[in-house]
């Protein structure tokens, strides 16, 4: 890297109860993040000013790395060269006063209103509601609805370039009779951007600058067969900077202090993922369960109609699936008989529902048990199955566009828009959030990702330590080697690589897959019967060869049968061999499920009581 490049960099991540902050320098030739603090967030009274909660955090970093950071009241810079003082550059995220919320509006649901809210969920937002116009609302209940959310911005798209204005500048009438009002600043007028059919762009101009602040950017949905939101999202995080984050208590004064644009939290987590799914070439699925929402990332590779491959970025947020707030929304959108099949030891019905109940009105608490965590992990594997099946119906090609088929499509077979998520394809698996990234210890962080996302194949299993990822996003943006240096050194934690047969055999004890590894320390053969799941060590750092050669009924990415031969990455874990099956199959007797749960406990080294 060039020697002009910064040595050291202070990164903030204002979130809505914590602000984090962290000090990356280079060291040799690579750059390490190095100390880490974080202090309550003050956006909302009594404080009312963002950059106290920064200060704070950056006090604490200050206090342990025995460097000056914070002077005259603001970040030190530049540094002095000396290592003690300042630092090169400062930059920071932001969700806090809850994100960046917005409304979308397009003319068909499944089409032009779906790309509009892909592309404001791919820009960070928290999608609060979206209208179109076969949403079968009356108008009215459009514009009481949109009056009522207080959106920060309203994304509005629909129609083809050249097609029918009528409907979109009809949905423009909703938006003018709302007239909604921005949740921060009563003296400035509600951001619109238009990203709909060119030809209608004067009539929704002059319709909409009457009360709102009108930005027109290029159609999301140029043609049917094309979807370009790159644009929509440009403007979007431009209004959220100019329009949202100036009139945020506090805002003002971190814009002046940072040396690039603030990014929200989850936009700076899904560009830490593009650049390293670039920058390596692979594959990869990520989550940030939290406690009232979880999202998904996901960057997935195709090659579009001259061959040229290019990745294919998906964000989800599944608003009403969590772990302290939302902790009830699982059970019901669950069952408790889907949360019961996950724990090792029989417990009755009415007492999980109170457990999980006494956890959503104290939701700080910890699990202060074993048979509380195991509770608490069985729920976690709920939330992220169904937050992973809204997130591939959601990411999906494109809808109102003829797809090739085969003649296993005929009577029943595959329809419609297919989801970009290939598990098969899945090279990284990235889990964040405290039940995750804080169980106490790393192999239930694993157990629970293989389990609920029923990976397949051979993945890479990862945490993030600390959640570190949004930091590194908007480092990217400024640096992106160094962000990715530190993604993998710092951010990440390896727990291991997973290998999933993928079929289904006639009874427990059939021949699933050979599987030789060439270990550091010598050969390992591996007769994987159906129902196994083993863990073998390997260390982090340290890599394996393995030829895999599945049964006529199983597939590891080679086809049914066919044998394939990968790279397999050590971790904290090991490696992890699962023979159990893809779907993952439950017994309907309680009792064996009990057992089949405590024999996985085991393969993992934990202890259910």
């Amino acid at each position: 890297m060039a020697s002009s490049e910064p040595k050291s960099l202070l990164i903030t991540d204002c979130g809505s109860t914590t602000t984090k902050a962290i000090l990356i320098e280079k060291k040799g030739d690579e750059y390490r993040q190095t100390f880490r603090g974080e202090a309550p967030s003050t956006v909302e009274a009594p404080f009312d000013d963002v950059t106290i909660g920064v200060i704070n955090s950056a006090t604490e970093v200050e206090e342990l790395s025995g460097r000056k950071l914070v002077r005259d009241g603001g970040v030190n810079r530049p540094d002095d060269g000396t290592g003690k003082n300042g630092v090169d550059l400062y930059l920071s995220t932001s969700s806090a006063g809850g994100g960046l919320q917005m409304s979308v509006a397009g003319v068909v649901g499944s089409m032009t209103a779906q790309s509009a809210r892909n592309a404001a969920l791919g820009a960070g937002a928290i999608v609060m509601d979206v209208l179109s116009v076969d949403d079968g609302k009356k108008p009215y209940e459009r514009i009481k609805r949109l009056r009522a959310l207080r959106p920060d911005i309203v994304l509005l798209a629909g129609g083809t370039d050249g097609g029918t204005k009528a409907h979109v500048v009809e949905l423009a009438e909703t938006i003018l009779a709302a007239d909604p009002k921005p949740r921060f600043g009563s003296g400035f007028q509600l951001p619109v951007i238009y990203a709909g059919n060119i030809d209608a762009r004067k009539d929704v101009t002059e319709l909409l600058s009457k009360m709102t602040t009108v930005e027109c950017v290029d159609n999301i949905r140029p043609t049917l067969e094309e979807e370009k939101p790159e644009r929509a999202r440009e403007a979007i995080h431009e209004a959220f900077l100019e329009h949202v984050m100036s009139h945020a208590p506090g805002y003002p004064k971190l814009m002046e202090w940072c040396d690039h644009d603030i990014m929200s939290t989850p936009n700076a987590v899904g560009q830490i993922m593009r650049t390293v799914a670039e920058q390596e070439d692979i594959s990869i699925l990520g989550v940030d369960i939290g406690g009232a929402t979880t999202d998904i990332f996901s960057v997935f590779w195709r090659e579009d109609d001259i061959g040229n491959r290019e990745n294919d970025y998906h964000r989800t947020v599944s608003a009403n699936l969590g772990m302290s707030y939302s902790i009830c929304n699982v059970l019901l959108e669950a069952g408790i008989e889907n949360i019961m099949r996950w724990l090792p030891f029989e417990m009755d019905a009415a007492e999980i529902k109170n457990r999980l109940r006494n956890k959503m009105i104290r939701p700080t608490t910890i699990p202060q048990s074993l048979e509380d965590l195991l509770v608490e992990h069985a729920v976690a594997r709920e939330a992220l199955r169904l937050a992973l099946i809204h997130h591939k119906e959601l990411a999906t090609s494109l809808m109102g566009i003829a797809h090739e088929g085969d003649i296993s499509d005929l009577g029943g077979g595959k329809t419609g828009p297919q989801t970009v998520v290939d598990m098969m394809e899945l090279k990284m698996a990235i889990g964040s959030g405290g039940v995750l990234s804080h169980a106490p210890t790393r192999a239930q962080a694993a157990h629970m990702l293989l389990d609920a996302w029923q990976l397949e194949g051979v993945t890479l299993i990862t945490v993030d330590s600390i959640f570190m990822m949004p930091h590194l996003g908007v480092l990217s943006q400024v640096l992106p080697e160094g962000a990715a240096q530190v993604f993998k050194r710092d951010c990440l934690l390896y727990l291991g690589t997973s290998i999933v047969p993928v079929g289904e055999a006639k009874r427990e004890g059939n021949h699933v897959a050979e599987i030789i590894i060439e270990m550091p320390k010598g050969r390992e053969k591996i007769d994987l019967k159906y129902g196994d799941l083993k863990v073998i060590p390997l260390d982090v750092g340290e890599e394996a060869q393995a030829v895999i050669k599945p049964g006529r009924r199983f597939d590891v990415g080679g086809g049914k049968g066919k044998d394939v031969s990968r790279r397999l990455m050590g971790g904290l874990v090991g490696i992890i061999i699962d023979g159990r099956g893809r779907p993952l199959p439950f017994a309907d007797d309680a009792a064996e499920q009990i057992k089949k749960n405590q024999n996985a406990l085991e393969a993992f080294g934990l202890s259910w009581k």
